[in-house]
Order: structure tokens, then C-alpha cells, then sequence
């Protein structure tokens, strides 16, 4: 995919925005758009479409005139006469290049807002117009963002942003710098509510755009090649790594959730409307908790506490990923702790099952590293805000204990995750499915709702570190695991779980 560089720095973007439209893209011409209200156009999602192209190419039909601006106007009426001449700071030639970018576009602003459906589901979405002075937002682009915001809380709706923007436009100055703060403060009013944002990243998506509507949604999904950072490609130190400014670049550090390639976008986000975006409403003593899944091993409970850790620690014992597929109907997942790390032995995501929604993070059997435990608590705290249940599965040996783990703050990753539990609102479901490795698989375990499979165990340290702190030599670590009392059926009597799930 061609990529294209916005006008600048990352929220002086838009400098030269006039330029930055020339060079945004080889869409359709200025007039060419699809209906309002029409059926969604064949052509893939990619950067390089326009604004009503991008809506058309991931929606079913859509309504652009539905969603009326901050003047009172539909979005798309022309508004040149409301302005100051050449802007708040009169800045010479500012008119005439919007008035190029109009003529050249077809548009009066750098993003259209509309209803649309999107599988099945209403939904508010954002577009933004890349060659109008490079997707900048100016304060008329604020006007229009906080109307559908707004419009989305009033209806109930969930909000897609489908971005491709240099930052804030220079030619308005702070007037245009403050038009982050009211975006973000929309945002957080319909995060209050529990409406769910998506976000899009298109190319290129940098600045206050990334900051504010792409970094702030819930789920943040990105075209392969975007350009996304907070940096434009022409302020960043020359020696900078421009990988750390790509989609790729930020999967890998954590920054967004998923690289969806154009074919797969409209599908994509079906599935995540129909997990997030059905309207409901949110009181927590009618949410019913997630019923805890099946043991999917052997049935025998084991007779010792080291024979415990020997089945929960055997290679062919079920692990996440089969409980998963059996428990759930279809999932999507989240990716990343948004603080630049990523877990892999941690999974979290949304699924359905039996027609219902249920949030889930999976410990994968592996040492839980900072990165997983952030992105647990960010599943938790975003399911509570949606009023979706959740279910975590545990199994860890323990919490990641390297040098690596303790500078990216092992301590504080794992005391936020037990805060996300101990506050939820929604109930949380915990099954112990293999080992319970001390306070990084308790992190994980919901306060009295914590049941076990026969081929687990628990314990506040493994039978080998204990036996080592009590100086006995190795021939006392089976006597050591059975005073630790770590088997299902001592966790059961001695009143840490609720009790052993059988098989199906």
C-alpha cells in the first residue's frame, strides 16, 4: 500500500495542509460519492479513499444529513460565510486554499459525519478527508465532532472513526490546538455512559487525531502500512526508527489491537459491533455472571499435593486456547497494555456465547509479564464499563520475575490488576485450569467467585521454592506440597474456591 505523509508535525500537521490535500490521495474525484442512505460501494477500505468512499466501503448504508453539525447545519452544508476572512489568526490565504480544497474535494470540512448501519447495528461514524487540507482539524472540524458525539449519547450508539489526518490546523493556531480538548472531553462523556468507540487508523493517522479520537477508543484496529504516531513524518529526530511510526510498529509495542488487512475491515468490524454495540442497559444486580466452563481434562481428582502439580503441569493438559474454542461461539481479541508492551501469555477479548457477550483473560500457562497484567486490568475495566461480564481463566506458574518484568513495573502491573477486579461492577467468573502460581495467578481470580478443574492446583509458592526457603533438600518437596494443601480438594475444603468443575 502507498503511503501517504501528512503535512508536518504531529499537531502543527497541517501546514502546509493545502499541499498535504494535493498529495492525500488518488480516490475518486471531488464529486464522486455514495448517496446518503444508499447501499455501501464495493470498493476495499484503504488509505487512499475518500472520506464518503471509507464510510461506503465498511458500512451497509448510510445517512450522512442524519448527524447535523455545532451550527445547527447539516454536515456537508457549505460554510465559508460564517468565518472570520482568512480564519481566527488571518491567516493570508487561508480562504482561498480552503475554498481550493472544497472545489477539489467536494467537501466544506476535513471530516463527514453520518449514521450508518454496520452489520446490523446503528452506529455514529466518523470519516475523515484527507485531501481536504489533510485531514486538519480546525474548529468547524470540532463543531462537527462534538454534534456526533453528542448524538451518539442521546441515541445510544456506538462510535466508529475512520481516521486519516495530519493533527490540528496550523492556519487556526490554538484555536485549532483546542479542539483535542473538546474531543477528548466528548469522548469521555460517552466512555461514562458505556458507549462503546472504535477507531480505524487509516494513512496517515498522526497528531491530535492519533491522540485523541484513534488512542482513546476502546478497540483500535489499523490498515496495514498506516503511518500512525504522534510525531508527523517531517518533525521526527532524523535518526528515528520509522518502524516505531507504522501499524506494525505499534501492534508490537501494545498501541493498538489489531493490522486488518482492507478485505477483512467491513467483516471486522461487524463482529466487534455485534459484541460491543448492542444497547443495553447497564444495572449491575441484573447482569448475570459468566457460568464457568467445563473441565475439558481428566476427570480423577489427584491424591497428593505433588501429584496436583505434576497433572497441572503436564504438556498435553488442556490450556486456554481449548477452553476457549469450546466455551465460546466466536471471539475477537484485544491486543496490548497501551504502555508499549504486549504479553503473549496472556489472551483478552470479547466472545460470544449462546447469543450473549462475555468479556475473557486467559493466562496461557506461561509467566505473566507486566505487559499481560496491564492488558487484563484495561479488559476488565472496559468490560465493566460496558456492563459485560467476565470470565478469566487462570494459569500461570507465577508472575514474570526478571530484571526485564521488574523495570516495567511488575509490582504495579499486578496491584492494578487486582484493583480492576476488586472494583468491578459486572460479576467476574474465575476457573483455575492448570497451575496457580502465587499472587500473578491470584491477580486474575475473581474475589469468591473462583472455581477449579481437577488438573489444577494453587499455592502462595511453588513446593520447590518452598522446600528451598525451609532449607530441606529435595527429597522433602513432595512432603512440602502436601502441607502446602494445594490440591482442588483442599482448596475446596479450606475455602478458596467455590468448587470443581466436572467435565462435560
Amino acid at each position: 500500500m502507498s503511503s501517504v505523509r501528512s503535512g508536518g508535525a504531529g499537531d502543527g500537521g497541517a501546514g502546509d495542509g493545502e499541499a498535504a490535500g494535493h498529495r492525500g490521495g488518488d480516490g475518486a474525484a471531488a464529486g464522486d460519492r455514495t448517496p446518503a442512505g444508499s447501499s455501501a460501494a464495493t470498493t476495499l477500505p484503504c488509505a487512499r479513499l475518500t472520506a464518503r468512499q471509507a464510510i461506503a466501503a465498511v458500512a451497509d448504508t448510510y445517512s450522512e444529513t442524519a448527524v447535523p453539525d455545532g451550527r445547527g447545519t447539516p454536515s456537508g452544508t457549505p460554510s465559508g460565510a460564517s468565518s472570520a476572512p482568512d480564519g481566527p489568526l488571518g491567516w493570508r490565504g487561508y480562504d482561498d486554499a480552503r475554498a481550493r480544497a472544497r472545489e477539489r474535494t467536494g467537501e466544506d470540512e476535513s471530516v463527514v459525519t453520518a449514521l450508518a448501519t454496520i452489520g446490523g447495528r446503528e452506529t455514529v461514524v466518523l470519516s475523515f478527508e484527507f485531501r481536504y487540507l489533510g485531514g486538519s482539524l480546525g474548529e468547524r472540524t470540532g463543531d462537527r465532532l462534538e454534534a456526533a458525539y453528542t448524538h451518539a449519547r442521546e441515541h445510544g450508539l456506538p462510535v466508529v472513526s475512520l481516521i486519516a489526518t495530519g493533527g490540528s490546523r496550523m492556519q487556526e493556531g490554538m484555536r485549532a490546538l483546542t479542539q483535542l480538548q473538546r474531543v477528548a472531553r466528548q469522548s469521555a462523556l460517552n466512555r461514562a455512559v458505556g458507549l462503546p468507540q472504535l477507531a480505524v487508523l487509516r494513512d496517515p493517522t498522526t497528531g491530535g487525531g492519533w491522540a485523541t479520537l484513534g488512542a482513546a477508543a476502546d478497540v483500535i484496529l489499523a490498515l496495514p502500512g498506516a503511518q500512525v504516531g504522534f510525531a508527523g513524518s517531517r518533525v521526527r529526530p532524523p535518526d528515528a526508527d520509522p518502524a516505531a511510526y507504522t501499524a506494525e510498529g505499534q501492534l508490537a509495542a501494545g498501541q493498538i489491537d489489531a493490522v486488518v488487512p482492507p478485505d477483512r475491515l467491513r467483516a471486522t468490524l461487524q463482529r466487534w459491533l455485534q459484541l460491543l454495540g448492542t444497547p443495553r442497559e447497564f444495572h449491575v444486580e441484573a447482569v448475570d455472571p459468566a457460568p464457568p466452563p467445563d473441565a475439558l481434562g481428566a476427570p480423577e481428582l489427584p491424591e497428593t499435593g505433588w501429584g496436583a502439580v505434576v497433572r497441572a503441569r503436564a504438556p498435553g493438559r488442556p490450556r486456554a486456547e481449548a477452553y476457549l474454542r469450546a466455551y465460546f461461539d466466536d471471539w475477537e481479541e484485544i491486543s496490548g497494555d497501551r504502555c508499549g508492551g504486549v504479553d503473549p501469555g496472556v489472551r483478552c477479548g470479547f466472545g460470544h456465547r449462546v447469543g450473549r457477550t462475555l468479556a475473557f483473560a486467559a493466562q496461557c500457562g506461561t509467566a505473566t509479564r507486566p505487559a499481560g497484567f496491564r492488558t487484563a486490568a484495561r479488559l476488565v475495566r472496559l468490560a465493566d464499563r460496558l456492563g459485560i461480564p467476565v470470565l478469566t481463566l487462570v494459569d500461570t506458574p507465577g508472575a514474570a520475575n526478571d530484571a526485564a518484568a521488574e523495570r516495567a513495573g511488575a509490582g504495579a502491573a499486578i496491584a492494578d490488576t487486582f484493583a480492576a477486579l476488586a472494583t468491578a461492577r459486572v460479576p467476574v467468573t474465575s476457573l483455575l485450569i492448570g497451575e496457580g502460581g502465587s499472587g500473578g495467578a491470584l491477580a486474575l481470580a475473581a474475589p469468591d467467585r473462583l472455581w477449579a478443574t481437577p488438573d489444577s492446583y494453587f499455592s502462595v509458592i511453588a513446593p520447590e521454592l518452598a522446600a528451598a526457603i525451609l532449607k530441606r533438600d529435595t527429597t522433602q518437596i513432595h512432603e512440602t506440597a502436601d502441607q502446602l494443601r494445594i490440591r482442588p480438594t483442599d482448596l475446596l475444603d479450606l475455602g478458596v474456591i467455590r468448587g470443581i468443575v466436572p467435565p462435560a
